[in-house]
């Protein structure tokens, strides 16, 4: 898998020849100006939950990659679906395979409602298991005992993408907590630096994981990993 860290909690995934995107919000978001909306190929567009700083994005991409699939709960796509962009609804522990291999949707606490005030449905997280990798997005969540859930019905991850920026979601320190729930001590952090309320001390964060013996990875807006 390669994985790009496109700025808050937007994440580009390639898998083979799938290209996946996550909670699409760059061209509110100043630091990813230097993105291009229209030049981003997907077949997926994933969303956790209907806050419009996840899914803003979502028309011009999806008008932009016509065959792509939005997938997220059934609200989401319905609401999705009335602006003519092609869904496929999923709901909690439900699990759905695809081109690249399986989706499975997961709780997430959180709240959920679309840019208009409709009502958006139960936030939720993705395990994402291409076959040989596997790895976990959180979405927008609090540390949750249901994280424990995740190893005991998924393969070992590999990776899990977590909300670090604290206030509206877990901080740094309740993330290192997921990690240990979820079995995964590389932990690639978002959700932090987008607004005031969410900065993110990031020399702090990563001494904490390490004091714990894990990683957190924080890379810049556009760069990309492979697992």
């Amino acid at each position: 898998m390669k994985i790009t860290f496109l700025g808050h909690a937007t994440i580009h995934i390639e898998i083979g020849d799938s290209k996946i995107i996550v909670d699409p919000f760059i061209s509110g978001n100043a630091p990813a100006s230097h993105i291009n909306v229209d030049a981003i190929e997907v077949d997926y567009i994933l969303l956790t939950h209907g806050h419009q700083d996840h899914v803003l994005d979502v028309e011009a991409i999806a008008k932009n990659n016509p065959d792509a699939l939005l997938i997220s709960n059934f609200e989401i796509v319905q609401w999705f679906a009335e602006k003519g962009i092609n869904g496929h609804p999923m709901n909690h522990g439900g699990k759905h395979s695809l081109e690249f291999g399986t989706l499975k949707y997961v709780n997430a606490i959180h709240s959920s409602v679309l840019p208009d005030g409709t009502y958006g449905g139960n936030p939720g997280g993705f395990v994402v298991n291409s076959g040989s990798k596997t790895i976990y997005i959180a979405g927008d969540t609090a540390l949750t005992m249901d994280m424990k859930l995740i190893p005991l019905s998924s393969p070992p991850l590999d990776l899990c993408i977590m909300p670090i920026g604290d206030n509206f979601t877990m901080g740094y320190e309740d993330a290192a907590i997921a990690s240990d729930f979820v079995e995964c001590n590389t932990v690639l952090g978002c959700h932090y630096d987008t607004f005031p309320p969410i900065a993110l001390d990031k020399k702090a964060s990563k001494s904490y994981f390490e004091s714990k013996g894990k990683q957190l990875l924080l890379p810049e807006i556009g760069e990309s990993i492979e697992i």
